[in-house]
């Protein structure tokens, strides 16, 4: 499965780095490909390939753009079964997850940016004033390892259809699907330079992107100590940075909701993709008078998840994506319990082999105790009880983070007042359905900008007023 290339100005190249990446199969523990390590002089070419790109591609009608798009869209839609067997394999999500979350979600919006594309950019008049709005140039885009297929859409897919050119640097732990969809570029021959693949660490390759002169943005997704790093680069040259970062969101049950219901989907969200995702409601806030009847609940719907090996039809929860990550997630665990935190589930026997984390509800947490605060990223649920609706907001909203969020109640009107409350970039009523069209972003220190849709193509794109 190695891949010995790099992808700039529209072919497959050589790598002036004789550095590598070595991908794990986290189920396994061993070693299943190797990928390039760009250096300063990979970087460069693939910029310089972009920056000469620009100019064509900006100037595209918007049907010409939304045509190749759709055409890249086809393409990769003919590698969805191979992609999620990659995902299976690198990442160790289960198979139903990787076929339905990492690789038909991608697929969902990227179609939207083939939409959004086809439409153009409006152009407004205010008073004697013309209002246009121009793509921004060249994008650097960082994207994490928990979804390598969609976070690499959500940038990608949005900047293509702004009309700008990307050089895209995919995490170090799952490049395998990036290079499936790189292979899906090739071969819908998008315009060379377009879109370039520099492979690399994120402080090594990652960094020479950001502090790269003819780089016009940034777009990055990570954890907010990495995003602090990358924007503090990138205010040295004065450029845009958009950031999707970390987050602790909070799952508010409210009195008059269905119990079981919240409780099971709200499970199930914090246990996605092995709690690896930014968006999970890591932390249940339910009423003190139910608060034993839910938490009973939660630990039963999460003993009933199986852990193992993530090809088998039959398992809910795979392994994490490494050793560190493991190690991280049971150091949180261990801590919450010092704290004072109690273990409501049974735990599990685990696999011999891999990096997997047995599915933990906590409860007795305190909304100010680490494991209530600090992203955990692993399957790990805090359940913590609260007096009223009041309190429930003060409770949710005790957080650095402000990405995701949902509400439970019987009362329509009652659960939108609360989700009105709640600091966060987007809340679920009732188990709201994902959109791709709606912006997707936090407040607080979750990030700055949004991804998705309309608002998501608007990230890449400058505002002119020209005087008439």
């Amino acid at each position: 499965m190695d891949r010995q290339h790099l992808y700039i100005g529209g072919q497959w190249v050589s790598p002036h780095s004789t550095g590598f990446i070595e991908v794990e199969n986290p189920t396994t523990e061993q070693v299943i490909a190797r990928v390039p390590s760009a250096d300063i002089h990979d970087v460069d070419s693939a910029v310089t390939a972009a920056r000469q790109a620009f100019p064509a591609w900006a100037a595209l009608k918007p049907a010409d753009r939304a045509a190749h798009l759709n055409r890249l869209h086809e393409t990769l839609a003919a590698k969805a079964d191979q992609i999620a067997a990659t995902i299976t394999t690198d990442l160790g999500a289960p198979t139903k997850i990787a076929t339905r979350v990492h690789t038909q979600m991608p697929l969902s919006v990227l179609r939207s940016y083939v939409e959004l594309a086809a439409k153009g950019v409006e152009v407004a008049t205010v008073g004697n004033s013309l209002i246009l709005r121009e793509p921004i140039g060249v994008v650097g885009a960082i994207t994490p390892w928990n979804y390598p297929l969609h976070q690499v859409i959500a940038k990608v897919g949005a900047a293509l259809a702004a009309g700008c050119t990307v050089v895209l640097k995919p995490a170090e732990l799952t490049p395998l699907a990036v290079y499936q969809l790189f292979d899906a570029v090739h071969e819908a021959a998008l315009p060379p330079g377009v879109l370039n693949l520099v492979p690399g660490f994120g402080p090594e390759t990652g960094g020479l992107l950001v502090k790269h002169p003819a780089v016009d943005m940034v777009s990055f997704t990570g954890s907010t100590a990495t995003g602090a790093r990358v924007s503090k680069l990138a205010a040295d040259r004065i450029i845009k940075v958009a950031l999707e970062l970390g987050g602790k969101s909070a799952n508010v049950i409210l009195d008059d909701a269905d119990l079981v219901k919240a409780v099971k989907v709200g499970v199930a969200n914090a246990f996605l993709n092995s709690g690896q995702t930014c968006t999970a409601w890591t932390r249940m806030l339910v009423p003190k008078s139910l608060y034993p009847q839910a938490l009973s609940i939660a630990a039963d719907s999460a003993n009933g998840y199986r852990v193992g090996d993530p090809a088998d039809e039959a398992t809910r929860l795979g392994p994490l994506v490494s050793g560190p990550q493991r190690e991280r997630v049971r150091g949180y665990v261990e801590r919450g319990l010092a704290d004072g935190a109690k273990l409501a589930t049974d735990g599990q026997d685990l696999p011999e082999h891999g990096f997997f984390v047995a599915p933990t509800v906590l409860s007795d947490v305190d909304p100010d105790s680490v494991v209530a605060q600090e992203e955990i990223f692993g399957p790990v649920l805090a359940v913590i009880p609260f007096d009223d609706d009041d309190d429930a907001i003060r409770i949710a909203n005790n957080s650095r983070y402000g990405l995701a969020g949902a509400v439970w109640s019987g009362d329509p009107d009652r659960a939108l007042a609360v989700a009105k409350q709640l600091r966060t970039g987007a809340v679920d009523i009732n188990g709201g359905a994902f959109n791709p069209l709606a912006p997707f972003g936090g407040y607080k220190q979750s990030g700055i900008g949004r991804e998705l849709g309309a608002h998501g193509v608007a990230e890449f794109l400058e505002t002119k007023a020209i005087q008439r």
